[in-house]
């Protein structure tokens, strides 16, 4: 499941995606309902539980878990693409740009003390879209030129909104900075309407706040608990879709 990656934003074609599956997956700018999950030891269902939120229509699932080693992330990793390429969806990695690169993953994510994207993008070699994380509206707008630069960051993530155990000691951004990220997009040339860089909000997101979080300027989410913990997890991503298309103005 690798990508090729374009030489510049600038480069890309307005409206179409940088980065498409080989085997025929929708890409980044298709993608609108983006999840996180652990490795569910306590379940002991990964498998089951990966392929249950792609039918639902999850678009992209990243595997982020602090506390497995090496081996066995690429096991796991191993059968999310498996269950991905069947779907027709993308999967990512978290931070580790050495497991990113052995998986073969088509999209890869940093944080803002992680590795510097342009030394991922050199480790990565063009063979997977880059993703950062940003808190405040100065990252958002870092995040913004670094999509226009040479080193081409491919989408970035706004919050977190909501306070979530997910996230523990990270301070709550509130509505607030999705506002600013849609504004800022939009003044660039970079809104989601131009084809620009793809960004998601994040961060607390559920059923009863998703809403919100769209009447404030975004298009596209990342969720954990609103379907790591459903008893139901296609059925939890697809009301999850359906309340995006509801809030759409």
């Amino acid at each position: 499941m690798n990508v090729s990656h374009p030489p510049a934003a600038a480069s890309r074609p307005s409206g179409t995606d940088a980065f498409i599956n080989a085997e025929g997956s929708a890409g980044l700018h298709d993608a609108r309902l983006y999840l996180c999950t652990d490795a569910r030891r306590s379940r002991g269902d990964f498998e089951q539980f990966v392929d249950a939120a792609f039918a639902g229509g999850v678009d992209i699932i990243q595997l982020r878990d602090k506390s497995i080693e090496a081996a066995e992330e690429l096991e796991l990793l191993a059968i999310l693409k498996e269950a991905a390429v069947r779907h027709g969806r993308l999967w990512a990695v978290n931070d580790r740009a050495d497991i990113a690169v052995l998986s073969g993953a088509p999209v890869f994510h940093i944080g803002q003390k992680d590795l510097p994207l342009e030394a991922a993008r050199t480790l990565l070699d063009g063979n997977a879209a880059i993703g950062l994380s940003s808190h405040s509206p100065e990252q958002v707008d870092a995040a913004l030129a670094a999509a226009a630069g040479p080193a081409a960051l491919d989408y970035f993530c706004v919050g977190p909104l909501w306070a979530t155990p997910t996230k523990p000691g990270r301070a709550a951004v509130g509505l607030g900075l999705v506002k600013y990220a849609a504004a800022a997009a939009a003044a660039q040339g970079q809104g989601q309407s131009d084809g620009g860089v793809p960004w998601f909000a994040i961060g607390g997101i559920d059923h009863g706040n998703v809403e919100q979080v769209v009447e404030a300027g975004a298009s596209r989410i990342v969720v954990v608990r609103a379907i790591t913990e459903a008893d139901d997890p296609a059925a939890a991503a697809a009301s999850l879709l359906d309340a995006l298309d509801a809030a759409r103005p």
